[in-house]
């Protein structure tokens, strides 16, 4: 599929002048049809002339507002739905060309109406309308271009007309129609119909359901049958019956107000049948020796989603244009028109059927796949397919894509077609720089692909010559689109791709040697800036290198810093590139060209250049040039992130401005979490274990990630650190980049350490303060919010309640648990001297009464069974017992005192309690 733009195959346009204001429109074979609007209820027509020539032929009044209409070719008639007086007809137009003769007379009959001879030789010379009556409105029509049969859908249902020639006498002929047949189909309402060669298509605003008549085979009890089948419609062809009182909508459910959507879905072929939408055929034609009788084929059902397109909201996904287009093989070519009809074979069937910003198109035959799918650049309101294009009529344009919709019927009647044609028609005009010339181009591409994609063309003999046809045809298109000033010259980018060239084969095809004055189109920089951009393994030469710069230099100054930092670029003379930058410096200096020209500083080991360019910009100037162009730190070598020298450099030297780099690389999009890991594990040269570098990073992004995920990642990573440090009694190789106390200021989740804990650690052993970097922040990490600590848990395993470093982190782990009764235990238990200081900073609120209904309990339990030998025990019982007194009523607090306590003991905080209950 190509599309075209500002390319359309039509010789030419004209405005139609219409007397009335117009609602509808259609073509037939060379005429125009156009419906006016409820004022005038008129059909106007035009014959439309080879040379463009607009021909008004008359026009002829309708029964009301025309709501649909459609010609048909086969029997050239007009047929309508209409509207009067809140009414819907379905109305047949025959003969209408004799109004052009200036015949003004009109006869109206009724579908399948006996003619008497002597009355139907009037309609030689007048327009003749037929009404066809139906028992549910009429809602969609649609002929078909085989045999002029007339299709109608309505609610739950749709009708078959056929088209009949009635022989009245030797010079005269009628059509007619009669109604043959009726699909009944429950909880459907058509949007859009499509019928040809007995294949059916129907749309609702979000289904298409595909269907084959096919005929079968009639037996000697057949009449008797088909009699029953009138009376009994229920006996469906799938075993389904039809019950529309208890059936239920398929398509969609209502409750309470909500609409239920059904997942999409496509199914082709016999997983068709799977679409759990029964159909019932009934006949509605008399009986006899030749009546043909039909069973139903599943081809193709698919069901689009109201969120499935990211363009619009579930009103504007719909489907519309449902069209099936048959591709016709016509016999010796003959001059009359009738006999080539009667001659043409049909080849193929394609159906077409669009959303809003994309359409699909199926081929229909022995097997039922999708080989096309467009996407609009704009909403659209219209499509129609040809054999050769689809044009899609948007809000704003005229859109226009070439189908494969011949070759595929080409190939379908001779295989071999695409090996004698293919390779040829690209060779022609490979050197025409026309739009015509992608236009040829184009097709002959898209022909081979075709042979390509056959499911034998892994064993064809011709299988190389094929590919090397498909090399050459996408060179073709990339030099079309690399040479031309056109609106799609990024296609060179792909079609390059795909020809397998190179770059410097690229170079070779469309620079001039020794032209320092060549200029370059559009398509071929936008190949060669995204080609660079990309981490390939193809390394240009020195003299390669350097044509690629005078290129730039010449068309796009501006991407010189960046094409500098490319791979590709590895064996450019650093000299060189630096006199280019420096000119282009004068025009348009930026922090990316000031850290380039650092960056080949290094390279050439001119230390005081690069020093000169470093200290010429602030530190977040630097930073926004990394960001501008992140290879200037780590380039991808078959999709692994490598540090540059530059990295390897700002390590030794200035390792802040390396984080902060990287902080805000990943932050922009440009690298990834665990590639920024590999990044400073590779840096560090440690592989194995986590350098201190890598852990600055995972501390600066936590203070500006602002994603829940990543956060919670990165605190696990660095508490995880923190502990297998601790654990094993091992410092960071190199000094960290910020404090604790400046985390603390500085970062949300690294919170206060609250007072209890330093308690706990003033007890400890000296050995702790040589990890009191790590301890802290783990401390810290612990005392905020920010940590999921159930996840925590299994990292901080390794500490146990041996030492106070211990302590202290399975006492906060408790207590972010809720685990208060279990914290206040630990304490107890390893160092009670801070049970108080726990209890003052975290017994509040809700927890308050575990002053008395927990810590006061134990303290009097363990004092009496260490008696006077633990003063630390009867001072925290002291101070608890002051508290208590404060927050219960006199009562209450004697309810918690132990019977068995000494009076001498507790009498002082009964009258602290009594006294400051009297003074309030």
């Amino acid at each position: 599929m190509v599309q075209l733009y500002n390319l359309h195959p039509f010789g030419s346009q004209r405005v139609v002048p219409c007397k009335q204001e117009p609602s509808h429109f259609c073509c037939g074979q060379d005429v125009l049809f156009v419906a006016s609007t409820a004022a005038s209820c008129k059909v106007e027509v035009f014959a439309v002339h080879e040379q463009g020539r607009c021909e008004a032929l008359g026009s002829f009044a309708t029964l009301g507002p025309v709501l649909r209409m459609a010609h048909s070719s086969t029997g050239d008639y007009l047929v309508t739905i209409e509207e009067k007086s809140k009414a819907t007809f379905l109305r047949a137009y025959m003969n209408w060309r004799c109004m052009s003769a200036g015949s003004s007379r009109v006869c109206v009959r009724m579908v399948g109406h006996e003619m008497e001879e002597s009355y139907s030789e009037t309609l030689k010379e007048q327009m003749s309308v037929v009404e066809m009556p139906l028992s549910d409105p009429p809602l969609c029509i649609s002929c078909c271009p085989v045999n002029g049969d007339l299709l109608v859908g309505c609610k739950n249902k749709l009708v078959m007309f056929c088209l009949k020639y009635r022989v009245i006498n030797q010079n005269l002929t009628v059509l007619d129609f009669e109604r043959s047949l009726i699909l009944h189909i429950n909880n459907l309402i058509p949007a859009e119909v499509a019928f040809c060669a007995r294949h059916i298509a129907v749309t609702t605003e979000l289904d298409v359901l595909m269907l084959k008549l096919e005929l079968v085979q009639q037996r000697a009890d057949r009449t008797e049958q088909c009699a029953q089948a009138v009376s009994a419609p229920e006996k469906a062809v799938d075993g389904g019956v039809k019950d529309e009182s208890t059936s239920t909508d398929p398509l969609q459910l209502e409750l309470d107000g909500f609409i239920i959507c059904q997942k999409p879905v496509e199914l082709l072929g016999e997983e068709s049948k799977l679409c759990e939408i029964p159909i019932t055929l009934e006949s509605t034609e008399l009986p006899t020796e030749d009546t043909k009788h039909f069973q139903v084929r599943y081809l193709l059902f698919r069901r689009f989603a109201p969120d499935q397109s990211p363009f619009g909201f579930c009103e504007e996904t719909k489907l519309h244009s449902v069209q099936l287009l048959p591709v016709y093989q016509t016999g010796i070519s003959t001059t009359a028109y009738e006999e080539t009809e009667n001659k043409r074979k049909l080849l193929s069937l394609f159906c077409f059927f669009s959303l809003p910003y994309v359409g699909y198109l199926y081929s229909i035959g022995k097997l039922v796949e999708l080989i096309s799918t467009y996407q609009y650049s704009e909403k659209s309101e219209q499509a129609v397919l040809t054999p050769q294009f689809l044009h899609v009529i948007t809000s704003q344009n005229l859109q226009c894509f070439t189908v494969r919709c011949s070759a595929a019927a080409a190939r379908g009647e001779d295989p071999y077609i695409d090996t004698t044609v293919k390779v040829d028609y690209s060779r022609t005009y490979k050197n025409v720089k026309t739009e015509s010339c992608i236009h040829l181009l184009s097709e002959a591409h898209l022909l081979v692909r075709a042979a390509m994609m056959d499911p034998h063309f892994l064993k064809s003999d011709e299988k190389e010559d094929l590919l090397k046809a498909f090399r050459e045809s996408c060179a073709f298109l990339g030099d079309c689109y690399s040479r031309f000033d056109t609106k799609d010259y990024h296609l060179a980018l792909p079609y390059y791709r795909m020809s397998g060239l190179s770059m410097t084969e690229v170079l070779k095809r469309l620079v001039s040697e020794g032209d320092e004055m060549q200029t370059y189109a559009k398509g071929f920089i936008f190949y060669l800036t995204h080609s660079l951009n990309e981490d390939s393994n193809e390394e240009l030469s020195k003299e390669s290198g350097n044509k690629v710069l005078q290129i730039f230099y010449l068309a796009d100054p501006v991407q010189l810093p960046h094409v500098l930092c490319s791979p590709s670029m590895r064996n450019i003379c650093p000299l060189t590139a630096v006199k280019y930058l420096q000119k282009v410096e004068k025009m348009m200096p930026s922090a990316v060209l000031t850290l380039t020209k650092a960056f080949l500083a290094l390279k050439m080991g001119d230390l005081t250049m690069y020093e000169h360019e470093m200290d010429s910009c602030k530190e977040t100037t630097l930073v926004c040039g990394f960001i501008g162009q992140p290879r200037l730190l780590q380039q991808r070598k078959e999709g692994i992130v490598m540090p540059t020298e530059f990295a390897v450099h700002l390590k030794e030297m200035q390792p802040g401005l390396l984080v902060a780099a990287t902080v805000a690389l990943h932050e922009n999009r440009k690298i990834e979490l665990e590639e920024a890991d590999t990044f400073f594990k590779m840096l560090c040269n440690s592989e194995n274990t986590i350098p201190q570098l890598l852990v600055d990073f995972w501390e600066a992004l936590l203070v500006v990630s602002s994603q829940e995920e990543i956060l919670q990642e990165l605190l696990l990573r660095v508490t995880s650190q923190y502990v297998w440090r601790i654990s094993r009694k091992q410092l960071p190789e190199t000094k960290p980049l910020k404090t604790t106390e400046d985390l603390i200021n500085s970062c949300r989740h690294f919170g206060l350490i609250v007072p209890w804990v330093t308690s706990v650690m003033s007890v400890g052993c000296s050995s702790d303060k040589d990890y009191h970097g790590d301890i802290s922040r783990l401390q810290s990490l612990l005392c905020s919010q920010s940590i999921n600590i159930a996840s925590a848990l299994p990292v901080l395993e390794p500490l146990t309640e041996v030492d106070n470093v211990g302590l202290t982190i399975r006492v906060l782990s408790s207590t972010r648990l809720g685990k208060y009764e279990e914290a206040i235990d630990q304490l107890l238990r390893k160092c009670p001297d801070a049970a108080v200081f726990y209890a003052q900073h975290e017994l509040k609120g809700d927890n308050q009464a575990l002053w008395w209904k927990k810590l006061l309990p134990e303290l009097c339990k363990r004092t009496r069974l260490t008696g006077n030998d633990c003063p630390i025990l009867i001072s925290s019982l002291k101070e608890t017992l002051s508290i208590v007194a404060m927050e219960l009523e006199l009562r209450d607090f004697l309810s918690v005192l132990p019977e068995d306590g000494t009076a001498g003991f507790f009498l002082p905080h009964l009258l602290h309690c009594s006294q400051g209950k009297l003074l309030t």
